[in-house]
């Protein structure tokens, strides 16, 4: 339960501090960090305006996202404190049950009938569908290291005590933010600013949700973030007294926040062309990683 809520406590902020640090590297002061909290609030205070050429599958979809992401949180541990739920090979449910709710997305944005949100839907689910096997990659050598196969112990028996496993837990960070950027569909992936159809993926999806829906859909991105920051933070807390394991918890979801930040100001998005080359390569990295866990 203390996760559950940790984590919803730092998807509040996470985004803002990513807005301020792109502010500050382009010398601008930038909004408060909380104002992407209140964007969502507000949209959650508005109506909606529905197409009609939109069928029922359009009007759950935002909800069965939102509700997806809630699950998959309730299943990350915080140090040695399991998740709401902890069971054998949870990661599996925490990986799928993402992708049920990525999977109504794209239905969602299919029962539009727009060639544009189709074809937004169709990137996403081709680059989700690449970056899967890096997820589970990292996570299997990890439970490969601790012998287990859910969350809470195998981060608890996970501890970054000598330079090997250090390497490790730098080598998964590195990932797991990557694939965080590739499922919120952001640089160098995508460039939630842009504003031509042609290049969007994720933007393009959510084109005719608005109010209620769309801040549903805008906080779930929030969420996802710290998430997958959360099970960053599992790699170095697990050893931790739980005092200690909530503040270095939330420190290392500000660095995250800033590490995307900068990633976004400095980082061009790649071609369309480029993004499959660039998730083949997290694979591989994953790949060799579990290679040299397994063998080393």
């Amino acid at each position: 339960m203390l996760s559950f809520f940790c984590i919803i406590i730092a998807a509040i902020f996470f985004v803002g501090i990513v807005v301020r640090t792109k502010s500050l590297s382009q010398g601008r002061r930038g909004p408060v960090i909380l104002q992407p909290f209140y964007d969502a609030l507000r949209l959650l205070r508005k109506g909606s305006v529905i197409s009609q050429s939109t069928g029922p599958i359009f009007r759950i979809a935002p909800i069965v996202y939102f509700a997806s992401v809630l699950m998959a949180i309730s299943v990350v541990p915080l140090g040695s404190t399991s998740g709401l739920f902890s069971f054998h090979a949870d990661f599996v449910f925490f990986a799928y049950v993402l992708a049920l709710g990525k999977f109504f997305s794209i239905l969602g944005a299919m029962d539009t009938a727009s060639s544009f949100e189709g074809m937004g839907a169709s990137r996403e689910a081709l680059y989700s569908m690449l970056a899967e096997p890096a997820f589970f990659l990292i996570i299997g050598s990890l439970g490969l290291m601790s012998g287990h196969t859910s969350f809470a112990d195998l981060f608890a028996s996970f501890a970054p005590s000598t330079p090997e496993s250090f390497v490790y837990a730098l080598v998964a960070s590195f990932v797991l933010l990557m694939i965080c950027m590739i499922e919120n569909s952001r640089m160098p992936v995508d460039d939630p600013k842009t504003h031509l159809e042609l290049t969007m993926i994720h933007e393009v999806m959510i084109l005719d949700n608005s109010g209620f829906a769309l801040g549903l859909i805008t906080f779930a991105g929030h969420i996802k973030f710290a998430l997958y920051s959360a099970l960053i933070a599992n790699l170095f807390i697990s050893h931790l007294s739980l005092p200690l394991a909530v503040a270095v918890f939330f420190a290392i979801q500000c660095v995250c926040a800033t590490l995307v930040g900068l990633t976004e100001s400095f980082m061009a998005r790649y071609r369309i062309s480029h993004n499959p080359q660039f998730i083949l390569a997290l694979v591989s990295l994953s790949l060799i990683f579990f290679m040299g866990v397994k063998f080393i």
